[in-house]
């Protein structure tokens, strides 16, 4: 079975901030505007939904307004999935192509790849184990991380110091060539999150 990797690039503090916001003007605008994807996400967790989990506007709502939420945990991922929708409407989606699809431990091998350029600041699993923004629940799917600018700041000057030592020794870290296309997508993230103050990547993993 094949796994997604969605990221997007904004303002970190500004989109956490819309948690428990209680902005309805914000709510009203995504019905009008994303009423069809709403309902089509309903059609697709209709088996849950009928078994108790909320629909996909009322997860929104929830997550939107800091609660309340389900009790079950069977529920939390539709409010992962409601925090995706408002990183997906806010910000800019980031090309994903050499992450979705993919199998198995990929994100731990691009991992091992940033690490060999010295960079340790940032890392692609926690996409998917990193959590939600509080006080939202915990829910495994959809797996979710965030690439602060203080991160991503740290992770670019970790990658300029192994390039000169590079450059001194003529010697480079043996990737194999998927694992550099990866690293060098991550590393475009990070340099579309560098031009703008504030901005981070956040990531899900489904």
């Amino acid at each position: 079975m094949s796994s997604s990797l969605s990221v997007h690039l904004l303002d970190v503090t500004a989109t956490r901030a819309l948690v428990g916001s209680r902005n309805d003007q914000l709510l009203q605008v995504i019905r009008d505007n994303f009423g069809d994807d709403l309902t089509r996400d309903d059609d697709y967790f209709g088996h849950e939904i009928e078994r108790g989990a909320p629909t996909a506007y009322e997860a929104l709502r929830a997550v939107v307004h800091g609660g309340p939420f389900s009790e079950s945990e069977n529920h939390a991922f539709q409010y992962g999935y409601a925090y995706a929708r408002l990183c997906s409407l806010t910000g800019t989606f980031l090309d994903n192509s050499c992450f979705t699809p993919h199998r198995g431990d990929w994100l731990s091998q691009v991992d091992q790849g940033l690490k060999a350029l010295g960079i340790t600041a940032v890392s692609v699993e926690d996409f998917g184990y990193g959590g939600l923004p509080a006080p939202l629940p915990y829910t495994c799917t959809p797996g979710c991380g965030t690439w602060t600018p203080e991160d991503i700041a740290r992770a670019l000057e970790q990658f300029e110091a192994t390039k000169r030592a590079v450059d001194e020794s003529g010697e480079a870290p043996p990737l194999e060539p998927e694992i550099v296309d990866a690293v060098m997508q991550c590393l475009g993230w990070m340099r579309r999150a560098e031009e703008q103050p504030g901005f981070g990547v956040i990531g899900f993993r489904s």
